[in-house]
């Protein structure tokens, strides 16, 4: 495939995500420590040399926690994407090249999915299952399905009747052939895209859920449960909840950037319409 231009966007969503994955890989060896340790005796420090991001109401270093963090949102990030794209992609594809009555079935269901507000329909699953990572992750993954499932299956559509397909049903391919070795492979830079910017979702959405305390539980280093700490200090010290909310707005921006240049230098390769 070829190399996307090296936009603005794309060098400024490469260099993010590109030093996110650093600290998550070597962060943890530089700093050392255990993330959960409480040292009652340095509660609320101000960012200082010792402690750059200052420590939290339970003493602990809130840098320390922002790194195991950021491993956490990369697992939430993966864990929820392959269950959506792993779900969300062979239906698209299956409805792409599936008769109209079975098209029109997997369609309506998506559709109906995308009529909750994701959030709302998260909360709804989480409170079904019980709090907890694990759960939150399956939450936010049920409202990422419907995006994959309608870009796959509009891809495959905009594919099956083209003349090399139908060149390939004439050679005898296979349906399952023609969609796994021809049709996937060529929709794969959109469906990377959706990827991307969907990851700044996902961070989002794990966030808030930790936040309302339904996501990932103390003493865990999740970012939204850092800044739900935080906020019961809010009144005497603002840096618990200031760092993990740029954590957040950070990698966000980050992945949107990634998104964004990748999608704009897809549509440079394929051209005008």
């Amino acid at each position: 495939m070829t190399v996307p231009r090296l936009s603005p966007e794309l060098i400024l969503g490469a260099l993010l995500c590109g030093g996110g994955l650093l600290a998550a890989l070597f962060g943890p060896m530089l700093l050392g420590g255990d993330p959960a340790a409480q040292d009652l005796y340095h509660v609320l420090q101000a960012p200082s040399l010792a402690h750059p991001c200052g420590t939290d109401a339970f003493g602990r270093d809130i840098l320390l926690r922002l790194v195991h963090g950021l491993r956490l949102t990369i697992l939430e990030i993966l864990v929820s994407l392959a269950v959506a794209a792993g779900i969300g992609i062979p239906l698209g594809l299956a409805a792409g090249m599936a008769p109209a009555w079975l098209d029109g079935a997997i369609m309506t269901i998506s559709d109906v999915l995308f009529a909750f507000p994701g959030l709302i329909l998260a909360l709804l699953v989480v409170s079904l299952l019980g709090p907890g990572l694990f759960h939150a992750l399956l939450a936010i993954a049920a409202f990422s399905v419907p995006a994959y499932v309608r870009l796959a299956r509009n891809l495959t559509a905009s594919l099956r009747h083209a003349t090399w397909v139908e060149a390939l049903r004439v050679l005898g391919a296979s349906r399952t052939r023609i969609v796994l070795r021809h049709i996937l492979p060529n929709a794969a830079g959109p469906l990377l895209v959706q990827a991307t910017l969907s990851s700044g979702t996902v961070v989002l959405a794990a966030a808030s859920l930790s936040f309302l305390g339904l996501g990932a539980q103390p003493p865990m280093p999740e970012w939204g449960t850092m800044m739900s700490d935080g906020r019961n200090a809010l009144g005497a010290a603002f840096w618990p909840c200031l760092f993990p909310g740029l954590a957040i707005a950070l990698s966000v921006i980050g992945l949107n950037c990634l998104g964004d240049g990748l999608w704009n230098g897809l549509r440079e390769r394929s051209g005008p319409p």
